[in-house]
């Protein structure tokens, strides 16, 4: 009987870790419909959020918004584009205040929140759950460079 138990709730971990693997959410990276910006490779993008940068290709500014540290969104976008996790973006972002070289972008709470930003000022970057995309922002396709 106990052997039995424990296979039935192996298999209930591993029919958990599947449903969380199926439910990642695909990032989109965001700028307002009026951004002259058409497209951006993903490290013009980590670079950005990782303060290595202030400006677009273009010259323009960017002034990029983040999502609160408890977002699953947040976590994946800075996986997927950084390679980091939230305890190294912690580190990264504690060494360049501690040496005054910056500050960490600006964290709203939602996704509705990072499009009303990046829609009221074409200089704002974001990034959003894809499936949350609407004709207020634009997705950027992300050059491979």
């Amino acid at each position: 009987m106990g052997f039995v138990r424990l296979i039935g709730f192996a298999v209930a971990g591993l029919a958990l870790c599947a449903a969380s693997a199926a439910v990642k959410a695909e990032v989109a990276v965001v700028v307002a419909t009026s951004s002259p910006v058409k497209a951006l490779a993903p490290n013009q993008v980590a670079d950005i959020f990782l303060g290595k940068t202030s400006r677009f290709p273009d010259g323009g500014q960017a002034i990029p918004i983040d999502l609160t540290e408890d977002s699953p969104t947040r976590d994946e976008f800075y996986t997927t584009f950084t390679g980091k996790s939230a305890s190294q973006l912690k580190a990264h972002w504690s060494k360049i205040i501690f040496t005054g070289r910056g500050q960490p972008p600006q964290a709203v709470s939602n996704s509705a929140e990072v499009k009303k930003r990046v829609a009221e000022n074409p200089g704002t970057i974001g990034y959003i759950d894809a499936r949350e995309v609407d004709g207020s922002v634009r997705a950027l396709p992300l050059d491979p460079q």
